[in-house]
């Protein structure tokens, strides 16, 4: 499976779904405990982390976070790379990497090409008025035309000096496209770490964990990832602005504030920040359905924090004793998910074959684990490392 996997010869999923057709056919494993592996707990959390994610993402609600926060940031290159690399990071804790950065590159895309419409007309303008300047100054000093040869020439220098500007300003946008494209992928993968359901190989050492070790007592879980996860995800996000700001802003810290700027770059910044202004005004007021995935959403939160948060006791050990998991706060809200607005025509599916690319990941360890009792019967019995 694995050199399936790697080579991608066959679909993931259908890779992943290998075990349930060889298992039982090598006499490994009977095909109920097989099939078991494909429905865990573990599964039905990353099943319910895309139900919300796909409800978000239907109702525009991380756009207009998102939008929201780069009006708070501003348009200054260092800020807007924060502004940037927050949104993206924090979006991606909950909803999928891939997702996250389609939805901010066209975003970055629009900022980048007002900065550098604004840069262009600003020295476009710039230009005419030296040129006309000195066209007036060479009139005046030659009404009769005997210096003919001379203004060409200070005409040619004026024109291969406004060609080297825009040549710099070419660079600098391209540099600085760079730069907001690289920041976007490199925090989307950063932010995709804070949360147990931020990205897939979190979940899958959560069902390893309780597969190796069943009396963990639920060690790994939605409250435990975070505090252990988080600070990283913020240590490494800064460290990556600082990066990404030196390699592609330069040392000049003070211009990469905007502290000091001109009044060209000051209006160029103006109408960059309208360009967002304008992107967050069409989306309009927010909807029934978006704010009801709100307060879904942040209820979902709230569920998966307090079940065990280890320093005080948590609903679960109120309710059930222990006995609930980070999928059964999916329970709540799915119904409400399902409810929300009606289904798009088209041939996109709203869920995709990774949750079974998922479960494909759980049997591969089980025959490893288990001791062969096999006696007369056929039976398995597992025994597994104790806590």
């Amino acid at each position: 499976m694995a050199l399936f996997w790697c080579t991608e010869a066959l679909p993931l999923a259908v890779t992943a779904l290998l075990p349930v057709l060889l298992f039982p056919l090598m006499n490994i494993m009977d095909s109920t405990t097989v099939s078991q592996e494909y429905l865990k707990d573990t599964n039905m959390l990353f099943l319910g982390g895309l139900m919300m994610a796909i409800a978000i993402e239907k109702w525009n609600l991380h756009k207009r976070v998102a939008l929201r926060v780069l009006l708070i940031t501003g348009v200054r290159p260092a800020l807007l790379l924060m502004g940037f690399m927050a949104v993206t990071a924090f979006l991606s804790m909950w909803i999928s990497n891939t997702a996250t950065t389609a939805m901010m590159v066209p975003i970055a895309q629009a900022v980048m090409e007002q900065l550098h419409k604004s840069e262009i007309e600003s020295e476009s303008t710039a230009q005419v008025s030296e040129h006309t300047n000195k066209a007036f100054e060479l009139q005046e000093k030659s009404p009769d035309g005997v210096n003919e040869p001379e203004e060409k020439g200070e005409w040619l220098v004026g024109a291969e000096e406004g060609r080297k500007r825009n040549e710099e300003l070419e660079k600098k946008h391209l540099e600085l496209s760079k730069g907001m494209s690289l920041c976007i992928c490199y925090s989307s993968s950063i932010g995709g770490i804070a949360t147990l359901t931020g990205t897939t190989p979190n979940l899958v050492l959560q069902g390893q964990v309780n597969d190796i070790y069943p009396g963990n007592g639920g060690i790994v879980n939605f409250a435990s990832w975070f505090s252990f996860a988080f600070p990283t995800m913020l240590v490494l996000l800064i460290l990556a602005w600082i990066w990404l700001q030196i390699l592609y802003l330069g040392f000049n810290f003070k211009k990469n504030f905007g502290c000091g700027a001109n009044p060209a770059a000051k209006d160029k910044e103006k109408k960059a920040y309208q360009t967002i202004k304008e992107e967050s005004k069409k989306l309009g007021k927010m909807s029934f359905a978006e704010i009801e995935v709100l307060i879904i959403f942040v209820l979902l939160v709230v569920l998966w924090f307090t079940r065990e948060p280890g320093f005080f006791p948590g609903w679960a050990t109120v309710l059930f004793n222990k006995d609930g998991q980070d999928a059964v706060e999916h329970r709540v809200p799915a119904g409400r998910w399902l409810c929300l607005g009606q289904r798009q025509r088209g041939n996109s599916a709203l869920l995709t074959w990774v949750c079974v690319f998922l479960g494909g990941f759980f049997p591969i360890l089980l025959p490893v684990l288990c001791q062969d009792t096999r006696g007369h019967t056929g039976s398995i019995k597992c025994s597994f490392p104790s806590s």
